[in-house]
């Protein structure tokens, strides 16, 4: 009997260890608009995986792929209501809620270099008070960047842009502030999703597009296109994985610089696998590897001054958008360029930390 109790004793102490163990654990679930494929998702893998190897398996991600949970329009308010408790969030589809991460979608400096463009955006919004002030105001804290590599100008036939003067009676797709200024430069602007950017070139629909290099290989419109200008003209980067502000400041000091470290990390291991994208894509577009040879030039840089130039009066828009909001849009706006003009010069120095 003493034995049986003994053993009962001793069955119950490894289940009470087990549950405490069970009850350290926190699994946050996320909310991932986009598909299991691609650089993106391989880059939110490895800040899963980075958080749970950190975290010595304490916190792991439940992550719900191609808005199982919540679509993309719905990421912002569903993170802030508790729906998940992290997302991956679009500045386009809450530009008034996601006002302090729209900031990365205008052209400025080097922000479309996907390493420079990151790393400036992950310092700026983790230690500006202004702009983690207007997250929190909609419930939400930034936790790390995506980044979608800088826009190109690709055209059909002979027909090519290499300044913004070239822009004007040509029917065009572009999308946010790029497609404003294409338009105000006398463009005719078509409005299309970028699963239909393919048949519009193919029907004559458009003549030229402003997109990215990885997604001319995605839609393959390299079979559609003949010249490519490698503009570098802005990205998309208020684009950011968030989380819920209630979940956040229930997380003690260590488990927020996890989440913050681990995001970090993502940045360098995304931008890598950009970058070697971009590269790739045109080492294959100019071979002909696949299936025609397609000319890639590089713009030149006071051309891209006038394109960069042309969308300041959006940069204006968003300083004084800011400010009705009660924050300081000059001062944030400065901050972002010092950020910039820093890892500029870390690159140009020092290369890439990859590299080094």
């Amino acid at each position: 009997m003493n034995k049986l109790l003994k053993s009962a004793a001793i069955g119950l102490a490894i289940a009470a260890m087990s549950a405490a163990t069970a009850s350290a654990e926190i699994v946050l679930r996320y909310s991932e608009a986009g598909p299991n494929r691609g650089t993106r998702a391989k880059a939110l893998e490895y800040y899963a995986q980075q958080v749970e190897e950190l975290s010595k398996g304490e916190i792991k991600l439940d992550i719900h792929w191609g808005g199982a949970l919540l679509k993309w329009g719905a990421v912002h308010d569903g993170v802030a209501a508790g729906t998940a408790d992290m997302g991956s969030v679009l500045a386009p589809y809450a530009p008034n809620e996601l006002k302090a991460l729209s900031m990365g979608d205008l052209p400025v400096g080097n922000s479309s270099d996907a390493w420079i463009g990151m790393r400036a955006m992950y310092d700026l919004q983790t230690s500006n008070e202004q702009l983690q002030k207007s997250l929190a105001d909609n419930g939400l804290v930034y936790i790390s960047n995506y980044h979608t590599t800088g826009i190109q100008l690709e055209c059909k036939g002979d027909m090519k842009i290499e300044s913004l003067a070239d822009v004007k009676g040509k029917k065009m797709r572009a999308s946010g502030v790029y497609a404003k200024v294409l338009k105000d430069a006398g463009a005719n602007m078509v409005s299309l999703t970028y699963g239909k950017v393919y048949q519009a070139f193919d029907s004559g629909l458009i003549e030229c597009d402003a997109g990215y290099f990885y997604a001319n290989r995605a839609y393959k419109l390299y079979e559609v296109v003949d010249n490519i200008t490698r503009a570098d003209w802005g990205q998309v980067a208020g684009f950011a994985i968030v989380m819920n502000k209630y979940m956040w400041d229930d997380m003690n000091d260590e488990q927020k610089a996890i989440l913050r470290e681990a995001g970090s990390k993502m940045i360098d291991y995304f931008a890598e696998l950009q970058i070697d994208s971009v590269d790739g894509m045109i080492a294959d577009l100019e071979s002909g590897k696949l299936g025609k040879t397609i000319n890639v030039t590089t713009m030149a840089p006071e051309a891209r001054a006038e394109f960069v130039a042309a969308a300041q009066p959006y940069v204006a828009s968003w300083k004084d958008e800011f400010a009705k909001d009660g924050f300081d849009g000059d001062a944030v706006w400065n901050q972002y360029n010092d950020l910039l003009d820093k890892y500029s010069k870390i690159r140009d120095d020092e290369g890439y930390p990859w590299t080094r």
